[in-house]
């Protein structure tokens, strides 16, 4: 790759669902969105790395709580938060990450930590060991309202499969929880990084494990990286991010690497979204759910999927570097 300084690109996603409407439901998201893009891509042009950049996006919605990660995560069946989350360097292709982790403010720090250990990805009781070494403070990531929406689905014997992706009750009407947060960078080196960080579904299983931690959900090569969202079962079962990168280096441009994998996703009915860029600085985004909450600086200008209704199931911002 060249040497050359080259303009960095973001894209970054706060979950996927089937509606989002109601009171400034689109504005209130977008702001939310566009305060991270204003922060991580000043910190780009300041000539932050890429791993930097993905770490601090992913802070910042995790500390968010309107986004089902970090703090405003949702609660399992049992009444616990449990979070996973993820970090790949493209340049070193190399992926770190912890799964059912509790009591700490940002998962992504413990996922950041583990890029050079020898055991790079920690389940729940593991994860607690690391917070402890690395004295990190305990953190209650509840919010009122994620409780209030646990005590709502208790009366009713979790009759829903999932809790809501955004974390606004008189913002969001029957939403249903794809909840998670990423964030995909190219820095001015021309360097890409990945991260991805989720509290989960919501109401499920105790110890079901999300695609967050997953190559099938956060991939990064030093050609091209991806962030999913959606139904966690229905990403692995496509192994989307992994896919789309594949397809990246065995030749497809991003935009078609994205089509034919979302062609297949739809095909086979999974419920599922996800961003992505590459070393040419194409962005790319798709989703086979409504409405997919994302927002991108493509090195001119700020974009964003809130109110995109387009029928085709992928979009791209093209990519102008070698």
């Amino acid at each position: 790759m060249s040497v050359d300084r080259v303009q960095p690109k973001l894209i970054i996603h706060g979950g996927a669902g089937s509606s989002l409407k109601g009171k400034g439901g689109v504005a209130v998201v977008r702001k939310s969105l566009y305060r991270v893009i204003d922060d991580v891509y000043a910190m780009l042009l300041a000539g932050a790395s890429a791993q930097a950049a993905v770490i601090r996006g992913c802070q910042m919605l995790e500390d968010d709580p309107r986004f089902n990660a970090g703090t405003g995560s949702v609660l399992q069946s049992d009444g616990q938060i449990r979070m996973s989350a993820a970090l790949m360097d493209g340049t070193q292709q190399r992926f770190s990450g912890v799964i059912n982790v509790s009591r700490v403010q940002n998962p992504i720090n413990l996922a950041l930590a583990l890029q050079t250990a020898h055991d790079r990805v920690l389940s729940d009781y593991g994860a607690t060991e690391l917070l402890r070494e690395l004295e990190l403070p305990a953190y209650d990531p509840l919010t009122e309202i994620r409780l209030q929406e646990w005590i709502q689905e208790r009366q009713g014997n979790f009759s829903k499969e999932m809790a809501g992706v955004v974390a606004e009750q008189e913002l969001v009407e029957e939403t249903a929880g794809r909840g998670t947060i990423g964030v995909v960078v190219l820095d001015s080196q021309g360097h890409i990084a990945v991260a991805t960080s989720t509290g989960g579904k919501g109401f499920e299983r105790i110890g079901r494990v999300s695609d967050s931690a997953m190559p099938a959900g956060n991939y990064a090569t030093p050609r091209a990286a991806v962030s999913c969202t959606g139904i966690g079962e229905d990403i692995i079962d496509e192994c989307l991010a992994a896919r789309i990168v594949v397809r990246v280096e065995d030749g497809l441009p991003l935009h078609a690497a994205f089509e034919r994998s979302f062609r297949e996703s739809h095909l086979h009915q999974r419920d599922l979204g996800a961003i992505g860029l590459d070393a040419t600085g194409a962005i790319a985004w798709g989703k086979t759910s409504q409405v997919l909450l994302a927002a991108y600086h493509n090195g001119e200008n700020v974009g964003d999927t809130l109110e995109w209704d387009d029928e085709t199931l992928v979009g791209c911002v093209p990519g102008s570097q070698a």
